[in-house]
């Protein structure tokens, strides 16, 4: 399961966010089961899994060991437990699930909890869902909400979400024409098949889009059929959420928020079928066609052309309609995102890898098959990644989030794996020689961890899992591993951890932007959160003394250009224009005037004010008339946590000189 050896080893491990240390020694020090340890359970059956480490306690990167005489009474106290119905509603346990671990010649015991299924979620204690379950959130166990367990058990209780028949949507509700086109095309692929012949009220039986109530005999739409070929006014009857909308940003304008949008403005019919075809015209009219022949004919799409056509069926049927994330797809020149409502049903290890399909929407998945849109059962994510594979650029990345709502993300970035070179210059430079590795017989994981560091600067585990898909654990391992042959070196801890390569140009550093301040004090490190859209390391540059001492260079309304952030930056109020300066401070009049506000409204002036730009903390003290101790500790570090805000530099994140930025502005859809 795990191979930990040491307190090194745990801290690598605590990298991860699915990392529990629990001390469990009870009142006679020979180990009992903390209450908790059941909130814990839940959390992370309900988000990703994880481990439970109990005889050892954490704090700040410092373990201390209950020193318990064996593990014998935990085990036993948990199997028991998990068993009884009344404690808990699912044992997810099986013999594998403990390991016994010897650590500094200290007991502990590794409990594994697996993500739980669909048809188990959510995992709940005290024989009642509400008010008893739980996700994991960063490093705590936070209680679902009423409306998150009712979405939890509604999703356990339906393969598919969408076969219900609804009553008294019949055939007027839908858009006729979108109907007509779909038709036709599907008696392009198939110019022989007999539901050609049948009137449109049968043809919608037969694809799943109506039903006949068998008790009543009424024929009504099913919720397929209605997302399908429905008019938007109607869906939203059935689905006060359901929202699409689609955005190109090519402007070069930041105050333009797009250049293209499609979206439920009443112009267009405002159901599935018809979104699809629109938005993949959009999505791929800029794309090259190369010639190509197979079999004498000539080919039409390119493997580019196939992954986005996927994404987009793949983004509408596993959609929950009944969520309040809006459907989103984002067009952008070095990338394409999509976004669904919902989160996944299956792991994210499973979907990479295919072969088990659990479609939120079986019916709608079914019916764009029908007409030669989607791929079979299971097999989607992995055609997606294997398109944009073959054009050697960065591989999507899928992730969820539950904040501020359920949703599922996609992105396509249109930019080279690794900058052009790297490889070339990992070869030269560690090339087997007397007591140096040799980086084309390393693992292929440890090749892309060592290209990171060299194409980005550094390296952390989110980065490194998110370009991998491996386990968290494995991951730890392979870090641990290069440090040890001092190939990478490790800078701060825990899930501040960030790696980089030895003996190459340093991350950014403040220094950088700044110039040098020799009397700054740098504190320790204590979060995390790297920007993965840092710049492309140029190997051969350098950062003389000569260099930093030059004046800052500034844009016309006195911001300090760094090409290397890509954003200006705001370092002193009164450094920038009265212009700016004036925007800046009505935005914030209400923070400036009252102490007292409520966080959300304060986040919010925070966000606003980090848009499309950098601030640092004294700026944003100034501007709005806060302690920096206060605004560091009671919102930028919890920020920053929650992934609201980025750090400028993110290996030292607590440099008095650290500047924020709303993450908004670096993520390329929201």
């Amino acid at each position: 399961m795990t191979d930990i050896r040491s307190t090194q080893d745990l801290l690598l491990l605590r990298e991860s966010e699915e990392v529990e240390f629990k001390a469990a020694a009870g009142r006679d020090g020979q180990g009992d089961l903390p209450i908790n340890f059941w909130e814990t359970y839940s959390a992370m059956a309900n988000t990703d899994g994880g481990y439970v480490f109990l005889g050892i306690a954490e704090k700040q990167g410092q373990f201390h060991f209950a020193n318990l005489p064996s593990t014998e009474r935990l085990r036993k106290q948990i199997v028991d437990i998990v068993n009884n119905p009344n404690k808990t509603n699912v044992n997810l346990f099986t013999n594998d699930s403990f390991q016994d671990l010897h650590i500094d010649g200290h007991c502990v015991l590794c409990v594994k909890i697996p993500r739980a299924k669909r048809q188990h979620r959510p995992v709940y204690l005290n024989n009642n869902p509400i008010g008893n379950s739980y996700r994991r959130m960063h490093e705590a166990d936070q209680r679902l909400s009423d409306e998150e367990v009712k979405r939890y058990l509604a999703e356990q209780l339906g393969d598919t979400r969408d076969a219900e028949i609804l009553t008294g949507f019949d055939l007027q509700v839908i858009s006729k024409e979108t109907l007509r086109v779909y038709r036709q095309l599907y008696a392009n692929l198939q110019p022989a098949h007999p539901w050609n012949e049948l009137d449109d009220q049968l043809f919608l039986e037969q694809i799943g889009g109506a039903r006949r109530n068998r008790e009543t005999n009424v024929f009504s739409l099913t919720v397929a059929g209605l997302l399908m070929f429905g008019t938007h006014p109607v869906i939203q009857e059935r689905f006060p959420y359901y929202m699409l909308d689609y955005q190109e940003h090519f402007h070069t304008n930041a105050q333009v928020r797009w250049s293209d949008r499609l979206t439920l403005d009443g112009s267009w019919s405002g159901n599935l079928f018809d979104f699809h075809r629109r938005v993949y015209l959009k999505l791929v009219t800029d794309l090259k066609m190369p010639f190509h022949l197979e079999e004498d004919k000539r080919i039409d799409e390119t493997s580019v052309h196939v992954a986005l056509r996927e994404a987009l069926v793949n983004t509408l049927v596993h959609a929950d309609y009944t969520d309040r994330a809006s459907v989103l797809v984002v067009k952008k020149p070095y990338m394409f995102g999509f976004r669904n409502p919902g989160l996944m049903r299956v792991s994210w290890e499973v979907a990479m890898k295919g072969g088990e399909s659990d479609c939120r929407n079986r019916l709608l998945h079914q019916m764009f098959r029908y007409v030669g849109l989607g791929e079979q059962a299971g097999s989607g994510i992995p055609k997606i990644l294997d398109g944009w594979k073959k054009t050697h650029w960065l591989p999507p990345s899928l992730y969820e989030r539950t904040e501020p709502y359920n949703q599922t993300l996609m992105l396509f970035r249109m930019i080279d794996l690794f900058p052009a070179g790297t490889v070339e210059t990992l070869r030269r430079v560690f090339h087997g020689k007397k007591g140096m590795i040799d980086y084309e017989h390393l693992d292929h994981i440890s090749q892309i961890a060592l290209a990171l560091a060299l194409s980005e600067r550094m390296v952390n585990h989110e980065r490194l899992k998110q370009l991998t898909g491996e386990h968290s654990a494995d991951l730890s391992q392979i870090l641990h591993d290069l440090v040890d042959r001092n190939v990478l070196q490790k800078t701060g801890n825990s899930r501040s951890a960030v790696y980089h390569l030895v003996g190459f140009p340093r991350p950014l550093d403040p220094n950088d932007v700044f110039g040098p301040e020799p009397d700054s004090t740098h504190l320790g490190m204590n979060s995390t959160h790297l920007d993965t859209s840092s710049t492309h390391l140029d190997i051969s540059s350098t950062h003389s003394n000569e260099k930093t001492k030059k004046k800052l260079e500034r844009d016309n309304d006195g911001c300090i250009i760094s090409k290397r952030l890509g954003f200006p930056v705001i370092d002193k109020l009164d450094k920038i224009s009265v212009g700016l300066r004036g925007q800046l401070e009505r935005r914030a009049t209400i923070a400036r005037e009252k102490k007292k506000l409520p966080h959300i409204d304060l986040e919010q002036i925070i966000i606003s004010s980090c848009t499309k730009r950098y601030m640092t903390l004294a700026a944003l003290a100034e501007l709005l008339n806060r302690s920096e101790k206060t605004l560091r500790n009671s919102y930028l570090s919890r920020m920053v946590r929650e992934k609201k805000l980025r750090l400028a530099f993110p290996h030292k994140p607590n440099d008095p000189r650290q500047a924020y930025i709303a993450s908004e502005s670096l993520q390329d859809i929201e």
